[in-house]
């Protein structure tokens, strides 16, 4: 099984591999008790959001890996939030990711930006 760390890091190049934009892995584990990091990640549509979730589980299934919740994502769905305990994965759209702008509400966690 993966460690936390390797396992943000890993999602967050899936993500950015399948076109995600603007892929970013917060170590929150010093600012929140309840996860380690958290992978953030645009979508451009519903529809992309659902292939990223796609992407998502066969890697979560691939590591035997359980997600805490079963989100679904619907034809308008602005946020998908993936919750494997120490890793929490948000997929938005850009109206989202710039409305709810959790990069500034967890202004003190260090960020790692990933490019392919």
């Amino acid at each position: 099984m993966l460690d936390s760390k390797a396992f943000a890091y890993q999602s967050a190049e899936i993500l950015a591999q399948h076109n995600a934009l603007n892929v970013l892995v917060m170590d929150i584990h010093e600012v929140a008790g309840w996860a380690d990091y958290f992978v953030l990640a645009t979508s451009t549509s519903s529809t992309h959001m659902r292939g990223l979730q796609k992407h998502i589980d066969e890697f979560l299934k691939a590591q035997d890996i359980s997600l805490l919740n079963k989100p679904e994502v619907s034809d308008d769905q602005k946020w998908l939030l993936m919750d494997a305990g120490t890793v929490v994965i948000h997929i938005m759209s850009e109206e989202a990711r710039q409305f709810y702008d959790l990069e500034s509400l967890w202004f003190n966690a260090p960020r790692f930006i990933i490019a392919l």
